[in-house]
């Protein structure tokens, strides 16, 4: 009992931590500030129920298709960091916020951002991906792989709740703080790219040097 409660919290834990819907949060304000409170329900249920199959398909797949196509999760980590640096550049010079849609684009518009970027790869990235594969690996027993698939689910559950209520910190931020907090985050974001791009370039760099090395 009390390893699958061991289990559980570090399932729990590790997955709240890689996702950080707190860090989503002001993303998912600047990128659906024009868009009304039903639509913004709307896109943050979609991201989070992707981003939980996704993690699910990966969980018990993840080793077989990486392995069939000749991917690494090194790899996934340096695409990640271009993404959010990208991403994060826009951020820090407010861009994102000002993005204006129709009426006839706003349902176009909810489900290219609730797929991309929002559930992968913020929500659903390489570290939740990565951690799912190596968990599901731990997981020796049904019990306990019980136990992960609900703990991926609260983690999802609570992420949900986190950006449906952001509408309310849009509120109360207005403009002005909106705009400081997307600003400040660009920078985070910015940090977080270079350091998802580097823990996938350097394995790679590495290997290849040993690679040379023995070859001579």
């Amino acid at each position: 009992m009390n390893e699958l409660l061991t289990f559980g919290i570090l399932s729990f834990t590790s997955f709240f931590t890689l996702i950080n819907p707190l860090g989503v949060m002001p993303v998912f304000m600047t990128m659906t500030k024009d868009i009304d409170q039903p639509h913004r329900t709307r896109t943050a249920k979609k991201a989070s129920l992707v981003a939980f199959f996704t993690i699910i398909a990966f969980a018990f797949s993840g080793q077989l298709l990486f392995q069939f196509f000749g991917i690494s999760v090194d790899s996934f980590r340096i695409v990640g960091g271009v993404i959010f640096f990208l991403m994060g550049m826009d951020m820090l010079q407010a861009r994102l916020g000002r993005v204006k849609i129709n009426d006839s684009e706003i349902k176009t518009y909810v489900n290219d951002i609730s797929v991309t970027p929002l559930a992968i790869p913020m929500i659903c990235g390489p570290g939740a991906i990565t951690n799912s594969i190596v968990m599901m690996e731990d997981a020796g027993s049904p019990e306990k792989k019980v136990i992960l698939i609900g703990a991926i689910f609260l983690v999802m559950f609570l992420t949900y709740l986190i950006l449906y209520s952001s509408s309310r910190i849009i509120e109360f931020l207005g403009e002005t703080g909106n705009n400081v907090m997307m600003r400040l985050m660009g920078l985070i974001v910015m940090v977080i790219a270079v350091e998802f791009f580097f823990s996938g370039f350097k394995p790679i760099v590495l290997d290849i040097l040993a690679q040379a090395q023995a070859m001579r």
